[in-house]
């Protein structure tokens, strides 16, 4: 298996030329496009972007091919979506929060309470929202090729079940490198501490950290599940992950290879979203039978004390535009 390390020694070795994606650097008899995923082998956007290997090897004749780095072998998410700007490797799929600040078109997808439930939600991304997002990440080198929704995120916590904001008090939680989401555990209550999916779980069994912010499928991926036992269904945030592809290895593909790839991106939303249904209710029974404590929250506290957030963004008339029309779809 490449090492992250490897690999980036193997760049490193080519940087006296100048930086090619792989649609370029590959011979034409078999381009091989990277894509990353700090989730593990069988996350279900993992699985969903494998699929899409599968069917650009087997409609160009194994002329087109992807090379899957998962379990963060080469890096953070903010590490890949740098590599992918800059074409060291082609596509990679992150989560929104990660990209709020560079493009703030996102940020309207994370907001708090934006979407009522995973069915509002598939409803507004699959009316026309999630194709707005994907087109404002043409500006910075990168290219929008699908949304993949990822449930609820949800507080959970190593030293009590968390009913209202107030229960929040005093804790110290992971929260992704987003400004919006910084705020908003802070303005709950909770000490916010950024930091990668990779470091939670040492993070709180040392005690560095109370507990985190994320959704049952990572939960219980992450195996976050075995250091802390309590699990919150505050459901304050339904941020997507976005699959994106660097314009360099999207441009330099054949344009029927390029119009493939995209058309298949798009067909397998479809493909992560029964991945996902199937994987989450299996990771909630699962977790349930370890001993973790499931409970509900003060959905009416939480939605009003997230308010100054959404109002503060919404200020911006981009912002406020979509969210208008997310709204509209509930």
């Amino acid at each position: 298996m490449t090492t992250r390390r490897a690999f980036l020694a193997g760049l490193g070795a080519a940087c006296a030329a100048p930086l090619l994606p792989s649609a370029l650097r590959a011979d034409d008899a078999a381009t091989v496009l990277t894509a990353t995923d700090v989730h593990v082998s069988n996350y279900p956007t993992v699985e969903a972007v494998r699929w899409i290997g599968e069917v650009l090897e087997r409609e160009t004749g194994g002329r087109v091919r992807l090379r899957q780095y998962h379990s963060g072998q080469l890096g953070r998410e903010a590490e890949a979506i740098d590599m992918a700007r800059f074409g060291a490797i082609d596509m990679t799929r992150v989560y929104s929060g990660a990209l709020n600040n560079a493009f703030p078109l996102t940020t309207a997808l994370c907001l708090p309470y934006a979407f009522d439930s995973v069915a509002h939600m598939r409803h507004a991304l699959d009316s026309g929202v999630a194709q707005t997002v994907l087109d404002g990440f043409g500006s910075r080198d990168l290219v929008g090729l699908a949304v993949y929704d990822s449930g609820a995120r949800c507080f959970y916590n190593t030293r009590h079940p968390i009913v209202t904001p107030k229960d929040l008090q005093g804790l110290k939680l992971r929260v992704a490198s987003s400004d919006m989401f910084i705020e908003l555990v802070r303005l709950l209550g909770a000490n916010p501490t950024p930091m990668s999916l990779g470091d939670t779980f040492s993070g709180m069994e040392t005690h560095m950290i109370d507990g985190a912010e994320n959704n049952m499928r990572s939960f219980h991926s992450s195996r976050h599940f075995e250091a802390a036992r309590y699990w919150s269904q505050s459901e304050h945030s339904y941020a997507p992950d976005i699959l994106l592809i660097s314009r360099r290895s999207l441009d330099a593909l054949r344009p029927s290879d390029r119009d493939l790839l995209i058309d298949t991106a798009r067909a397998s939303v479809s493909q992560m979203r029964r991945l996902w249904d199937e994987s989450e209710g299996a990771a909630r029974q699962q977790v349930a039978e370890y001993g973790i404590e499931l409970n509900e929250v003060d959905m009416d506290a939480f939605r009003s004390a997230a308010q100054p957030i959404r109002e503060r963004y919404l200020r911006q008339p981009e912002l406020q535009t979509l969210y208008r029309r997310i709204r509209d779809l509930a």
